[in-house]
This record gives structure tokens, C-alpha cells and sequence, in this order.
């Protein structure tokens, strides 16, 4: 090897981390590309894919100093926080049927009712899991893997190297977007925690009504089977509102990354 050659293949080094850290953010905070279950290897490999064509696609040059300088530091961090509020955003319309399922667990008196989630490795209750494992399949069905590759190629466009942080309107997007994940999560639980606080209530009426009844032993079983029944009724509805809000967080990303 020529020895004149060494810095050439350094600076080529660089630019292919530099095009891996994008599509690395944004696949760790991203749904299903950020779960525990994913190695990172595979996670490094498809950064690597999508990175990289990218990047050398936009004409990018590196400082003159390379990435190990004060400029090469903010083109990193640029880069790290696009793909992080990239992924974040899409990972918000899982969060907010994760909420419904708690808030609907809680209602049903199974909050105790705790399980490793497998895509986020945190501790969640039966419901909310379940209601988790519909949002991944329909954000699969939905091509959202796909779509969120499509993404992050587009948005070297709008949003080059060196120009990656979001603005101030992409900020406040983001906050309100953020809200608006509460407020789905409680409209996908609210028709079944609804019925079931008003189940509790009939219960506490029974209760005062008849005090040597045993309530917990009448009135959890009949909560729980009153919340299954309901589950199976209203699944189709709240799969349809965790499928739009997950288009709308797909909108949401696309407008953060300047499509």
C-alpha cells in the first residue's frame, strides 16, 4: 500500500461512521429496530445500508480536520439528534397504546399483572402489552419498517450534514406531538375503562347495599371477565385509532425530516 494512500482511506472511514450515526439513532429510538430483542449488530449492518449511499449521495465533505475536531463534533451531534427525533416521534405512536393498555389494566385490577415487555425491555401489564404487540403488527403491516428507511434518505435532502438540527417549529412539533400521545392513548382506553369504572361503581353500590357480601371476591372476577369481554369487543375499534395515530406519527417524521 502507498503510504499516501493512509489518509485517503481515513478520510473515506469517516465519512462512512459519519453516514452510520443517522440511521443509528434513529433505528435505536425507532419501534422495532430499537427493541432488545434486535442485535446490534444487525442494527449496525442496516445503519451501514442506509447510511452510507446516502451520504455519499449528498456530496458531503468532511472538515479538513476530520471528525475529531470541534466542527467534526457538532456534525456528529447534529446528526445524532435528527435520527433520535426521527425515531422518537414514530416510537410515540407505539408509547401511546402502551398508555391505553395500562390505563385499561389498571381499570380491569390487573396492574399487578406485570410481564418483561419484549420490545422495550421495561416491565408492562398484561394489557398494555398485548395492545403493544397490535400496535408492532400493524405498524409491520404498514410498511412503517419501510417507510422509516424512506425517511431517513429523504431527509439528507432537506436537512443535509452540517445543517441537521431541527428548527424551532420541528421542536415545538415534536412537544406537541408528545401531547397528543397522551391524549390518544386515552381515547384508544377510554370506551372500555368507561364501561369498566361504571362496572366498579355498580359494585360500590352493591356494597353498600349488602355489606356482609364479600366484594372482592364477587367483584374482581366480575371486572376481569367484564374487561375481557369488552377487549374482544373493542379491539377492531381501538386497532383502527392505534393505526391512525401511528400514520400520523409517520407524518409527523416525515415533516421532521423535511418531507
Amino acid at each position: 500500500m502507498n503510504p499516501a494512500d493512509i489518509p485517503n482511506i481515513e478520510a473515506m472511514l469517516q465519512l462512512w461512521m459519519l453516514g452510520m450515526i443517522r440511521p443509528g439513532a434513529a433505528f435505536l429510538a425507532a419501534p422495532v429496530f430499537g427493541a432488545t430483542n434486535v442485535p446490534v449488530q444487525l442494527r449496525l449492518v442496516i445503519a451501514l445500508a442506509v447510511g452510507v449511499p446516502a451520504v455519499a449521495a449528498s456530496g458531503l465533505h468532511l472538515p479538513p480536520e476530520g471528525l475529531v475536531s470541534f466542527t467534526g463534533l457538532l456534525l456528529v451531534a447534529g446528526e445524532v439528534v435528527i435520527g433520535l427525533a426521527i425515531g422518537f416521534v414514530l416510537q410515540m405512536g407505539l408509547a401511546a397504546a402502551l398508555l391505553a393498555g395500562e390505563a385499561i389494566s389498571n381499570a380491569m385490577g390487573l396492574g399487578f399483572a406485570a410481564m418483561v415487555d419484549p420490545m422495550s425491555g421495561q416491565m408492562s401489564s398484561a394489557v398494555g402489552q398485548f395492545l403493544s404487540m397490535l400496535a408492532t403488527a400493524l405498524f409491520l403491516a404498514a410498511n412503517g419498517h419501510l417507510l422509516l428507511i424512506e425517511i431517513i434518505v429523504q431527509s439528507y435532502n432537506a436537512l443535509p450534514p452540517g445543517n441537521a438540527f431541527p428548527s424551532y417549529g420541528a421542536i415545538e412539533g415534536i412537544l406537541r406531538f408528545g401531547s397528543l400521545m397522551f391524549a390518544a392513548g386515552l381515547t384508544i382506553a377510554l370506551p372500555v375503562g368507561f364501561v369498566l369504572i361504571m362496572v366498579q361503581m355498580v359494585m360500590g353500590v352493591i356494597g353498600r347495599s349488602a355489606p356482609a357480601m364479600n366484594l372482592f371476591a364477587v367483584g374482581l372476577p366480575a371486572t376481569l371477565l367484564a374487561g375481557v369481554i369488552l377487549l374482544g369487543i373493542a379491539t377492531p375499534a381501538m386497532a383502527e385509532a392505534i393505526a391512525r395515530f401511528l400514520s400520523d406519527a409517520l407524518d409527523m417524521a416525515r415533516l421532521l425530516a423535511g418531507g
